[in-house]
C-alpha cells in the first residue's frame, strides 16, 4: 500500500481522535470551527504533513500540526503521532483550563447541590413571609 501524502480534513480529524465520528468531524469544519492555515475549510479540503489546524472543542482550543496519516481510527496512542501540538498552543490551552478552574460558574456552583433540604425550604419561606 502506497503511504498517504495528503487525507481529506473531516477523515484526519476522525481518525486522530478529535471527534468520535466523522460526521461530527464534517459538521465541525463546515461550521468554521476547524481552521486550516488560519482560514476556514471545507469538509472534502486535503491536509498535508506540517499543515497548522486549530481545533475547537467545546471549551477547548487545539492548535496541531500534522505530522501523519491513517486511514483507519485506532486506538489513542497511535492517534498521537498523527500530530504535534504547537507548544504555545498547549501553553493557551492549559491556562485556560486553569482559570475555568478558578472562575466556576455560579450557576454551575448551585445547580450542583440539588434542591433545597427541608431546612432550606424553612428558611427561604420565612424570609418571603409565608
Amino acid at each position: 500500500m502506497a503511504e498517504l501524502t495528503s487525507q481529506r480534513i473531516d477523515k484526519w480529524l476522525w481518525a486522530a481522535r478529535f471527534f468520535k465520528t466523522r460526521s461530527l468531524a464534517q459538521e465541525a469544519v463546515e461550521l468554521g470551527r476547524v481552521k486550516l492555515n488560519g482560514e476556514r475549510t471545507k469538509p472534502s479540503k486535503e491536509v498535508k504533513l506540517s499543515d497548522k489546524l486549530e481545533i475547537h472543542r467545546a471549551e477547548d482550543i487545539y492548535e496541531v500540526l500534522v505530522a501523519g496519516f491513517n486511514t483507519q481510527r485506532g486506538p489513542a496512542s497511535v492517534a498521537q503521532l498523527m500530530y504535534m501540538e504547537t507548544e504555545d498552543g498547549q501553553a493557551k490551552r492549559l491556562e485556560r483550563a486553569q482559570m475555568r478552574k478558578l472562575a466556576v460558574e455560579p450557576a454551575l456552583e448551585r445547580h450542583s447541590k440539588g434542591r433545597p433540604t427541608k431546612r432550606e425550604g424553612r428558611e427561604l419561606r420565612k424570609l418571603r413571609g409565608y
